[in-house]
Order: structure tokens, then sequence, then C-alpha cells
């Protein structure tokens, strides 16, 4: 194909030359050290070579850059790139700042450009094998990993030990418990030169409960590249340097007069692909190039990862435990209008209304729209694509997936269950059918019910605690049991209506209103006009909506 360019030559830079030589993609190497042609022209003939990154951004047989420079330069020379119109695979870290990080990501989705970063340890087989195991549940609940990467060898001064070794550590671990930290730690020493770490120790914090830390050093007797996870179930040891790289062992904990024994069993190597993790990541690059896809560590999976990095950098300076989730409402002023907890995860591309609160361990996903005056419980999670309405009620314990439609003054009881697949199979990737779901304004689901999806919920029913919900339920109707059914009516304001006088009218024993079945299984309000369209500064809270009132003559 011959339309990359590589450029940088160096200690890496040679190693991505020959990979994407050997995948027929190397068009032209860049590099501004004249000692490095010849030994380029006589390695690969068939390449062309330059000095000048102008030069490569000019080519129009060049469709993308790979950047293997120092990662001072990273910035600019990616947005040079993908200003110029080519796709970027850019090596760790993607930048030195979040904010400069962020401009790449905007301007890559801007220019519809392919943005990459080289975090390898993603498409290595034993890390692919260990996400495996983790998300089959094989190891059980992870409770704690940790990653040694110890040298001695090459020793930066562009960069501390931190940057120049964490990262991959940092994807790794990010990607296989897909969630991010609460809370970071960070401390390490300068021993060679004065403000560049050497050694840096990073403790990790994570809203499931999971712990994690990281031990970087380039002032080390001998080279170490492992990872260690523990579940609850078995333990997984990656050791890069051995000749089994991936071995499960199935320790257990047992409790003896009320003590925890350790049991011990023999270590089983896992059988992995034998293939080069360097040419597995070129080559998905290369495939994200030809399909239009964004690959697994593309431009918001580095964005990821250097905010993480920037977190652990200013706790190794100050000495502070970090919280990246509140520093990242407070970076992009959503503290101003919206609260959320240090433990929660809002996601960068969330969109939350004025006086929106979240609590405890909750994770509110990048695309969601939530309105104003919003109150979401511990632990709960809200999907990417979800539209929230305004005063809405999430009580702990509660999901809300692709596919539900939530209107205003919606309560939803705690650990209550919302789906979207009506014959969910694990093997059977169904995330092109979800179903929609919606909850009209006011419904009231109690705690630990079920709703079967592809239904509507009216205004202002009323699911009782424990139902099963699999059909339509009317506006005002009250259901209960397993499955679901009507067995009366209830008010707006919650309270449940009967004894119908002689023109089948009853009165809500809190506001007064006046309820009728005008037909079967239809009631309305005869003191308010349900078709009115509200004005915009009533449009929202109950109070506001109830004062409104119109007499039907």
């Amino acid at each position: 194909m011959g339309n990359i360019a590589v450029v940088g030559n160096g200690y890496w830079g040679r190693n991505l030359v020959r990979n994407f030589h050997e995948l027929g993609a190397l068009g032209i190497v860049c590099d501004g050290n004249p000692d490095v042609e010849a030994s380029v022209l006589e390695k690969y003939p068939d390449v062309r070579f330059t000095r000048d990154y102008s030069e490569v951004l000019e080519l129009s047989g060049i469709d993308a850059v790979v950047l293997a420079t120092p990662a001072a330069t990273h910035f600019e020379m990616a947005r040079r790139a993908l200003l110029a119109g080519k796709d970027v695979f850019v090596e760790k870290p993607l930048a030195l700042r979040a904010t400069d990080g962020a401009d790449l990501v905007d301007l890559a989705a801007r220019k519809g450009r392919i943005l990459m970063v080289g975090h390898i340890l993603q498409y290595h087989p034993a890390v692919l094998k260990l996400k495996e195991l983790i998300t089959s549940g094989t190891l059980g609940r992870v409770q704690y990993m940790y990653s040694n990467r110890l040298n001695i060898g090459k020793i930066r001064t562009e960069e501390n030990i931190l940057w120049s070794f964490a990262p991959h550590d940092i994807s790794v671990i990010l990607s296989l418990l897909g969630e991010e930290p609460t809370e970071v730690r960070c401390t390490g020493g300068s021993h060679l030169n004065q403000g560049v770490a050497d050694v840096t120790l990073t403790d990790l914090a994570f809203p499931s409960g999971a712990r994690a830390h990281i031990f970087v050093s380039w002032l080390h007797p001998f080279k170490e590249q492992r990872l260690v996870v523990v579940g609850s179930e078995k333990m997984v040891v990656f050791d890069d340097a051995a000749a089994n790289k991936l071995v499960i062992y199935p320790h257990r904990v047992e409790w003896k007069n009320r003590i925890p024994t350790a049991v011990k069993a023999d270590g089983c190597p896992v059988a992995l692909k034998s293939v080069e993790p360097l040419k597995e990541e070129c080559r998905a690059f290369l495939n994200a190039i030809e399909k239009r896809q964004n690959p697994v560590t593309d431009g918001h999976e580095g964005l990821r990862v250097l905010r993480l990095l920037n977190a652990c950098q200013e706790s190794l300076e100050s000495g502070r435990t970090i919280m990246p989730a509140r520093k990242l409402a407070m970076a992009t002023g959503a503290e101003q209008s919206w609260f959320a907890h240090p433990t929660a995860i809002v996601a960068e591309g969330a969109q939350l209304g004025q006086g929106t609160k979240v609590w405890h361990f909750s994770h509110i996903m990048k695309g969601a729209q939530i309105g104003e005056k919003c109150i979401f419980g511990q632990n709960c999670h809200i999907a990417g694509d979800v539209t929230i309405g305004n005063n809405v009620k999430v009580q702990n314990n509660v999901s809300i997936y692709t596919g539900a439609i939530i209107e205003d003054d919606v309560f939803l009881g705690p650990s209550c269950v919302l789906t979207n697949v009506t014959n969910p199979r694990s093997q059977v990737n169904r995330h092109s059918l979800y179903e929609r779901t919606i909850f009209r304004r006011g419904t009231t689901v109690g705690a630990n019910s079920t709703i079967v999806c592809g239904i509507e919920l009216g205004r202002y029913s009323f699911v009782a605690a424990g139902a099963v919900v699999t059909k339509n339920v009317p506006d005002y109707a009250l259901v209960m049991g397993t499955p679901a059914h009507q067995v009366g009516w209830m008010s707006r304001h919650g309270h449940r209506l009967e004894n119908p006088d002689a023109e089948g009218i009853m009165v809500c024993p809190e506001s007064g209103y006046r309820y009728k079945e005008v037909s079967p299984g239809i009631l309305r309000c005869l003191d308010l006009d349900e078709n009115a369209v509200l004005p915009p500064q009533l449009a929202t809270g109950n109070k506001a909506y109830d004062d409104f009132k119109i007499k039907v003559a």
C-alpha cells in the first residue's frame, strides 16, 4: 500500500518502521538526524526518506502519519497532521496535557480522521486473554491488581518514569476493570536528575471496590514486567519475561474457625497465540484506516489515560490524594450547575441540567441527556444515549439502559429493573434490537419491580413494589403482582382513588382534584385540561403543574 509515514527512527521508531514495512504499508520515513538516512535506505531501498516533516504532510500519496517522537512534540505534530487531513497514530502518551489531548480528539472528530494511541499491551495476546477471563467471570470479582514495570535501561531526562513506563499499565488496568478510579495517590523519588522521578508507586481506588497499584522504575537490578490480578475465585499472573506468559492460580481462601486460611494450588499455564503485539497494533491501525472505524486504543482511550497520568503527576508533586471525577467536573465548570459526589463518574460529553445531583458510585456515560433537578442515588448507571427529563428521582441500585425514555417527574424506586431486550442471550449480539420503553410524566415505579421492555407506562401510573410489568399501563393506573395487573386508579398526588359517587367521580384527598373513568380503561382529571400546552415557566415540577388549573367547561 505504501501510504504510511513513520516520523522518528529512534529506539522505538525503528520497530514501527520494520513492522509497517513488513505489512507492506510503509511509504516514507522522516527523521531530522542526518545520520539516520543511510541506514534506513540500506535496509529499505524501496522507501523514501526525508528530514522535513512539512514534506510528509504535503505528500498526497501519504494517507496516515505515525509519530514516534519525544512526548513533548506529540500534540503539535499530531495537530498538524490532522489539519493536513492525515490519519494519525501517536506513540504514548497522546500529549502532555489533558486539554491538549481533548483538542486532538475533537479535531480528529471534526476532520473525520482516525486518531490512535500506541498502547501496545492492549494488543498483547496475554492481555486479550486476561480480559476474556475477567469478562467471563472465571476469576470471580476482581479485588486487587498490581503491575511492576522495572528495569535498568534507557534513562530519560525529557520525561520522568511515570510518563515513560506507566501509560501502558494504566491503559491495561482501565481496560480490564472497565471503570475509572475515584482516588489517585502517587509517590516517588528523583535520584539522578532533580525534578525527574526515577521511581514512582501509584495507588488507585475504583468505584467497584477494586484497588490497583503501579510500580515503575528504571533504577532496578533486573527487568520485570509483571501484572497480577487477584479475583475472588482465582488469580492470574501475566509475566512478559517468562516462557509461560499467562498463568492461572486457582488459589482460594477458606474460613475455618472464623479464621481465613489460604488453600494453594498449582499454577495452570494458559495457551496464547504466537504473535508480535507491535505487529498486531500496526495491523489494527491499518484496519482502522481501511474500515474507518476507531481502534481499541483510539483518541478517547488515550485521553482517559492522559487524564489519569495528569492526576498521578499532580499527586506526585503535591503529595495529596487526587479525585479525578471531581477534577473533571471542576475543569468543565460543571460544578456550578450540577453536583457529582467524588466517587461518582460523569463522563465527558454527558449533559446534566442545573440542580441535578449524582451520588456515591454512580456512573453517567457519555451522551446521556439529563434534565434539571434530577437526583441519582448510590450505584446508579445511566447509558450513553438515554434521555431523562426534569425532576426525576432515581433511587439506589438502578440501571437505565439504551432504549429508555423518561419524561419529567418520574420516580424509580430502589433496585427496580429496566430491560431493553425481550429475549437476551449472552452469545447473541442484539445491540441493534434494543426496544424502546417509555416512562410518561409522573410515573412511579416501586422498589424491586421489573419493567419488561417495549411497553409504555402512562402518565402518573403507579407500579407497586415487586411487580413485573409486561404490557402497557394506562394513565393513572395502579398495577401490582406477577405479572402485573391493574387493581385500581391513582391520583397524580399518589393517592388511591376509591368510592366513586353516583356520577362516577372520585376525589383525591390531598388535592381535591376530581377524576372520572370517561370510557373503559381511560381515566381523566376533570379539573385539569391535560391536553393543554403549559407555559415554559410552568413546565417542570409537580406544584407548578398542579397550580396551573384550567377548568373544563
